[in-house]
């Protein structure tokens, strides 16, 4: 039982640390109002593992507090990713859908932040549009290209047999 425990708490500090590390490397992408986060893509990992619930989680709480995001942002975007990530986890006997909630949840506030903690003037529906389409590239393209290719290798994800 203990061994268990352990290996999930590892796995979750490795995704977190992979999460940040990712968010520290390559600031997000952007190209006019669409911006792409490359560690978005990990938030498909709760279809191999529970353990990336609280690791993309945290990862991005990390990488939002290290990068020097406002206090809005560390707090909700950690939020959306939390609820991108259960509603992955949910998902996970389909392949193609994992990547549907964190894309919404990720729609529906980061617009909200982004006005609030940033005091962008841009609409919320246009904001919607354009943070919509950056994580159906990151969660929806690379994701799913990472899952796809993760998926040869699930048995990382497996915790140690109890001998």
């Amino acid at each position: 039982m203990k061994n268990k425990k352990l290996f999930f708490i590892v796995q979750a500090a490795m995704i977190a640390a992979i999460y940040v590390v990712l968010v520290l490397i390559f600031q997000p992408i952007s190209i006019s109002y669409i911006q792409v986060r490359i560690a978005e893509a990990l938030t498909i990992l709760p279809f191999f593992t529970p353990a990336a619930i609280p690791g993309v989680t945290i990862g991005c709480l990390l990488g939002n507090l290290i990068s020097g995001c406002d206090v809005l942002d560390i707090v909700f975007g950690s939020l959306a990713t939390l609820l991108g990530a259960l509603g992955s986890y949910s998902l996970r006997k389909n392949k193609f859908l994992v990547p549907i909630p964190p894309i919404v949840a990720n729609t529906i506030i980061v617009p909200w932040v982004l006005r609030f903690a940033y005091g962008e003037s841009l609409s919320i529906p246009f904001m919607m549009l354009t943070v919509g389409v950056g994580e159906v590239l990151s969660c929806g393209v690379l994701g799913l290209t990472l899952l796809f290719a993760l998926s040869r290798y699930k048995s990382i994800f497996r915790s140690p047999s109890m001998n």
